[in-house]
């Protein structure tokens, strides 16, 4: 998966004969899973048409503040096109949109949507080699790295001009390479690896029956998700459920029963950074499993269960340098309970959820939590999506680790 899928990226094309290179590139970002949206200046619609990029993008082109034939229309709002975008490319950057954008010169949508980005911008120079080389552009390169853009350097080869040189626009697909390595070398958690646990474990009774809990596994698969997306290596050991993930930054070990995930955890303890154990183990299996179906003749039928082996308890008894993160979810006294179990289990935090608020618990796509840390510190949240519950989860660990995003 690459790390631009779901990203929001806002494509300003400018005026020049690399433009028509756009539609590849275009392309290209939404096939990586990207959304785009693009704005051109009125010079670049000589060079490719707002048509093929508006197709290609599945996204109105935006190339000016209004549009001049309907007094009735809605302005183009620059300042909400900057901050939908997670990131803006600008491709091709000509000498002109350069000069522009170091020396605020706001006379078109594209510079003014620059002027009001928030995000990382990158910028694909194209030009001829005398232009590229002139004193003015390399210093107009120096003042926008400077300002924190990023520079997609030009390469070398055939130019418009006829002369051969370095001032071509990257191609299309080596923009996308260099942004993915760009993206990938910045993500907090790189280098990282994290073992989480997820879903309901299974204990036989016999071949066909066995006991288990409601839970659905999404909250675990959720923060497996946040965390490869932040750059983690994830080892994700999860029970039965039904989601899948395919990321190839996501190791999953499937299990069925507490004994076949206790073994699995124990498997990469020692050599992960995190452990975040969000799985509803059983607590408790049948002492005796039946080989074969059992029958209904009684009218009564007991089944003596037995201890499960603690997994969260066993880790934190192993823990030296890990982030070790638990979870509850308590019917009463929840505070109280999920203290105890920090102490008990030697975690460094804990994510308490509780049945009695609505909207969090086994099956919900939403949860609400509240963080309390080995020094006992509560920090209630609301009620959010799982998703961005388990981004609040990664950045506890993010910043408990250290790290500057």
């Amino acid at each position: 998966m690459s790390v631009l899928s779901g990203k929001k990226i806002l494509l300003g094309v400018s005026g020049g004969i690399a433009a028509y290179k756009t539609a590849s590139l275009v392309r290209l970002f939404i096939k990586a899973g990207a959304h785009v949206q693009v704005i051109m200046t009125p010079a670049s619609k000589d060079f490719v048409t707002p048509l093929t990029l508006s197709t290609l993008s599945k996204n109105p082109v935006h190339s000016s503040f209004y549009n001049q034939d309907d007094d009735n229309e809605k302005w183009n709002n620059h300042v909400e096109l900057a901050l939908w975008a997670d990131l803006m490319v600008i491709a091709p950057a000509t000498a002109n949109t350069l000069s522009k954008m170091t020396n605020g010169t706001c006379d078109n949508l594209l510079i003014a949507a620059y002027l009001s980005a928030k995000c990382p911008v990158y910028f694909a120079p194209a030009m001829d080699l005398d232009m590229y080389k002139h004193p003015s552009t390399v210093a107009n390169f120096s003042s926008l790295t400077r300002f924190g853009n990023v520079i997609i350097p030009a390469e070398s080869g055939e130019l418009a001009s006829g002369l051969s040189g370095e001032g071509r626009m990257a191609e299309p697909e080596n923009i996308v390479a260099f942004i993915e390595a760009d993206l990938n070398s910045k993500l907090p958690l790189k280098g990282k690896k994290i073992l989480i646990t997820a879903g309901p474990t299974y204990e036989a009774i016999d071949p066909v029956r066995f006991i288990g809990n409601h839970s659905s596994g999404k909250m675990g698969f959720d923060i497996a998700l946040s965390a490869a997306n932040l750059g983690a290596s994830v080892i994700l050991v999860s029970g039965p459920t039904n989601f899948k993930v395919s990321n190839p930054l996501i190791d999953v070990i499937l299990v069925v029963s507490a004994e076949e995930m206790y073994i699995a955890c124990h498997q990469f303890f020692a050599d992960v950074d995190v452990a975040i154990a969000a799985a509803a183990v059983a607590d408790y299996k049948p002492q005796n499993v039946a080989q074969q179906k059992i029958k209904k003749v009684a009218d009564n039928f007991t089944i003596e269960l037995e201890k499960t082996k603690d997994i969260l308890a066993s880790l934190g008894a192993k823990k030296k340098n890990q982030f070790l993160i638990g979870f509850a979810l308590e019917t009463e006294n929840e505070i109280e309970n999920a203290k105890l179990k920090i102490q008990k289990k030697n975690l460094d935090l804990i994510v308490l959820n509780s049945l009695q608020d609505q909207g969090a618990g086994f099956g919900k796509l939403t949860n609400k939590v509240t963080f309390i840390d080995k020094y006992f510190n509560i920090e209630p949240m609301e009620l959010k999506s799982k998703e961005a519950v388990a981004d609040d989860i990664l950045n506890k660990v993010i910043t408990h680790l250290g790290i500057q995003r």
